[in-house]
């Protein structure tokens, strides 16, 4: 077989279908991307592109006049992070979800867990996710169960909901409901430093255990304590799709 005819062959093992390459790449969803392409807005090696081709290595990918690299994979993981672990990249920490985690390859968290806290922590090579996820105005749901040392009033869950005086502001109205004689659950769409934590001690409460169980449509799930994981494709297109119209433009914008 002829050295051309072998990188031909290589190059044909190696294509990928252009959607997947931008969702794979951050841009957006690959139901997004289909709606790009149709639009005339996906360019491949300055050429149009079309529904359903495929790019090999070498290619250039553009949309608009925005080059879409895909050097590395994204990764978005979840992990159940345990207490003791901090949110940090502080190289001389020990005990940073860095350290911790020891991925082979460079990823952040996306939202800070505290280090008394445990549960669902994402964390990814991506940027743009992090930025999208991470504005406060974008309302995305972060769940928590929380145990108390008190039991759980009527008044104390009102409170808890309509909002609660901390750091000079007033809590956003959430979601709660008790599970327990001193457990409840919490739907938060803010994320102020140590917040459920704050709000608790405000009404007189010490919260014993804090665990975040979904972070949006990502759940912890049976995810073993120390463990994490890679979303499922179904994950990240349901993701994608709740924050393509997040505050922070994405990549295609212009």
């Amino acid at each position: 077989m002829s050295n051309r005819i072998q990188k031909e062959f290589q190059q044909q093992k190696e294509a990928v279908r252009l959607n997947k390459y931008l969702s794979e790449a951050g841009v957006c969803s690959r139901r997004e991307a289909d709606r790009l392409i149709e639009s005339g807005r996906v360019f491949v090696d300055g050429m149009r592109a079309k529904t359903g081709m495929k790019i090999v290595p070498g290619q250039v990918v553009k949309v608009g006049k925005k080059v879409v690299s895909k050097q590395d994979e994204m990764v978005v993981l979840a992990v159940n992070k345990p207490v003791g672990i901090v949110c940090t990249e502080e190289r001389r920490e020990r005990n940073s979800i860095i350290r911790f985690l020891n991925y082979p390859i460079r990823v952040t968290y996306i939202g800070r867990l505290d280090k008394d806290s445990k549960g669902l922590l994402l964390m990814t090579n991506n940027g743009d996710i992090i930025n999208k996820m991470m504005r406060a105005g974008n309302m995305h749901e972060k769940e928590y169960k929380v145990t108390v040392d008190k039991e759980i009033t009527k008044q104390f869950l009102d409170k808890m909901a309509s909002g609660v005086p901390i750091l000079d502001t007033i809590t956003r109205p959430c979601k709660i409901k008790k599970i327990g004689k001193y457990t409840f659950q919490i739907i938060l769409t803010q994320g102020l430093n140590r917040q459920i934590r704050r709000m608790c001690e405000a009404l007189g409460y010490q919260v014993k255990e804090l665990i975040r169980i979904r972070v949006m449509n990502i759940e912890l799930g049976n995810l073993k304590e120390g463990e994490y994981r890679k979303l499922t494709d179904e994950e990240l297109e349901c993701l994608y799709e709740q924050i393509q119209n997040s505050s922070n433009e994405t990549v295609y914008v212009k």
